[in-house]
């Protein structure tokens, strides 16, 4: 017999395609299960002046969502789990992790453009995109840009911007891979926690068994490392935090960067075994904290 789960998104080409990905992948290891999509449209969807960096803007893309899960009107729901708020919701619980995508930033110049014209600003979602990107590009103004990526891009070919910091993972999913001017290195730019990972949030006590060969334990435990390394910065997916950890060999290696209002930034990295996770997050986010505060 057949099951049909309905499959939460955002209402987004990017986040519809998202959701797909998690579809043929489950469904290509369990063929009795059947999807429905719902695209949802998020109060960060409807209202793009709103500020992602603050406190208010850490749900903007999930609430809906999350919303609809809790009263039964979707089984699950997709995010890019970057967006998801650091603090878990014990009701509804992520419940399985995709592989990751790309975790870079990238820099994406107007079309036939060969280098960027410092003359306009380049486009930036968050504060810790900006600073980094301002001790790379010396001189050059940024200004927030808001949309989904074809809306950012189309900004950016009429001539709004000078450039835009895009995520690679999202640019790969769109097939938009020919408009990535640089990658930047980890030394460049730190991602964004869990950036380039997709999360499935389901409800508590409910039998996600069909996602078990979907999920990613590696994505897993960089994760738990970079989202307790947020929490214990009290920061958000777009907050002048960043942290990326990668596993070799069992031993997990982890990047962070800190800074404050200033713009002055410290980085940092440290390494322990995988079973470490946390509290490698946690210590390298004291330390970085303890340097910035002793400026």
């Amino acid at each position: 017999m057949k099951r049909t789960i309905r499959v939460g998104s955002r209402d987004s080409v990017l986040s519809v395609i998202q959701a797909q990905i998690v579809m043929d992948a489950v469904k290509a290891a369990n063929p009795a299960v059947e999807f429905e999509l719902v695209a949802i449209k998020t109060s960060g969807d409807k209202n793009t002046s709103a500020a992602l960096d603050s406190a208010a803007g850490k749900d903007l893309f999930t609430r809906e969502l999350e919303q609809a899960l809790a009263d039964g009107s979707i089984d699950i729901a997709v995010h890019s789990y970057k967006d998801m708020p650091y603090e878990a919701s014990e009701d509804l619980p992520v419940v399985a992790l995709s592989e990751r995508e790309s975790p870079f930033d990238v820099l994406v110049l107007p079309r036939g453009a060969a280098a960027l014209d410092s003359s306009k600003p380049a486009g930036s979602s968050s504060l810790r995109r900006t600073i980094q990107f301002a001790k790379l590009y010396a001189g050059v103004a940024t200004r927030p840009v808001r949309g989904n990526v074809p809306t950012r891009l189309a900004k950016l070919d009429g001539g709004e911007y000078s450039a835009l910091i895009l995520a690679h993972a999202g640019l790969i999913r769109l097939s938009l891979q020919d408009r990535v001017s640089r990658v930047f290195t980890l030394d460049e730019m730190i991602p964004a926690a869990s950036q380039g990972i997709l999360a499935v949030q389901g409800r508590q006590g409910e039998d996600y068994s069909y996602l078990g060969g979907f999920h990613s334990r590696e994505s897993e435990i960089v994760s738990r490392a970079e989202r307790r390394f947020l929490k214990t910065l009290g920061g958000g997916c777009s907050s002048p935090a960043a942290v990326f950890g990668q596993l070799h060999n069992g031993e997990l290696l982890l990047a962070g960067m800190y800074a404050g209002p200033c713009g002055c930034m410290e980085t940092g990295r440290i390494n322990g075994g995988a079973d470490e996770a946390e509290q490698l997050g946690e210590t390298l986010a004291m330390r970085l904290k303890m340097k910035w505060e002793g400026k």
